[in-house]
Formats: structure tokens, C-alpha cells, sequence
């Protein structure tokens, strides 16, 4: 999904509350961090493999590492002081600020990430080519007007599908996964 300027993404953003005494990322040394679950990218891949190649911190060694379930939960726990400091997708948490479930003032954010690409679509490789069409024109014809996704997604901009590939959209994501360890190999 992107605006009508083609524009796309979301980035990282690790977030603490106002007086945490967390000012910058090397303060969270010795204090809790929030994931939302291990699979995301934005709540906790992203996050780990910055954190270890640009901080070198690990946690368990140098943090102690809780899992919320969402970025939901990690948003409203900082938000709230139940957690100290959180890794979250800056996107749930404009859609949270703009839904006036938190308010912009209970949250500091201490580190921003390039542009990850949003949820993607795809076509298995072998489908038939007709059926990939199909599929294609569906996505690419949505009439967002009136629709659930224009209704979530208004405030924010997304107004549109784009084409994205693999290989180029998705590079920092298999970078991430690289760095964390995570392989993708059929044994």
C-alpha cells in the first residue's frame, strides 16, 4: 500500500516515556526493552540486529528483553510507564497518536530506522500466468473509496497498491534476517 505520491514504508522507531532517564539508545543498558513478538521485523528483528551491529548490545546481556504480543501492547505499556523503553513500528503508533489512544507527549522517540516496505502481496511463482494477471488487476483496480482499508488507513495516506518486487523492496528485511542468523533453508 502506498500514498498517491508512490510513497511507502514505515520505520522502527525504539520509543521510551518522558523522565525514563533513557535519552539515547546505549541508555537502555540495564533496563527492560519491549518486543512485540519474535517474528516481527519492526518489534524485534529490526531492532536486535541494530542494537547488536551498531550498539553491540545483546539481550539478556545487556537489556532485559519482554515480549508484549503487539506493537499495540508495547505502544500503551511505554505510553503507560510499564515498560521502560520499546521497539515498535512507527506506523501502529501515528494510527494509535492519530485514534487518540496515546497521546504524542507520552512517548519519546530515541532512534529511527531507514524505510522498511509495508505488507506485500504476492503470487506464488509457478500460478499460472492468467490467474497472476487476475490477481494483479484485482489489487490494482480496489476501489479504495468506502472501503475498510480507507478507513483505516486515511490518516495515514495509504491510498493505493503499488508494484514492488523481491529483490529490491525487500533487501533490508533478508539484510535484517542475515544479521539475527535467521535462514530460509530447506533442508
Amino acid at each position: 500500500m502506498a500514498s498517491l505520491d508512490g510513497h511507502f514504508g514505515y520505520e522502527m522507531e525504539i520509543i521510551t516515556y518522558p523522565g525514563s532517564g533513557i535519552e539515547k539508545v546505549e541508555d537502555i543498558k540495564g533496563k527492560q526493552l519491549a518486543f512485540s513478538s519474535p517474528t516481527s521485523n519492526s518489534g524485534f528483528k529490526a531492532p536486535s540486529a541494530i542494537l547488536k551491529g551498531e550498539y553491540g548490545m545483546e539481550a539478556e546481556r545487556d537489556f532485559e528483553p519482554v515480549f508484549s504480543g503487539k506493537h499495540d501492547n508495547t505502544i500503551l505499556g511505554v505510553a503507560n510507564k510499564d515498560y521502560t523503553a520499546g521497539a515498535v513500528a512507527n506506523s501502529v503508533m501515528q494510527r494509535m497518536i492519530e485514534r487518540d489512544v496515546i497521546k504524542p507527549e507520552q512517548v519519546v522517540s530515541i532512534y529511527k530506522s531507514q524505510t522498511f516496505p509495508t505488507t506485500g502481496f504476492g503470487v506464488v511463482y509457478n500460478l499460472k500466468p492468467e490467474l497472476q494477471e487476475q490477481i494483479k488487476q484485482a489489487f490494482f483496480e480496489f476501489q479504495w473509496e468506502g472501503s475498510s482499508l480507507q478507513e483505516e488507513f486515511k490518516k495515514s495516506g495509504e491510498e493505493q497498491f503499488i508494484e514492488m518486487n523481491y529483490k529490491d523492496f525487500w533487501d533490508v528485511i533478508r539484510k535484517i534476517d542475515a544479521a539475527n542468523g535467521v535462514s530460509y533453508a530447506c533442508e
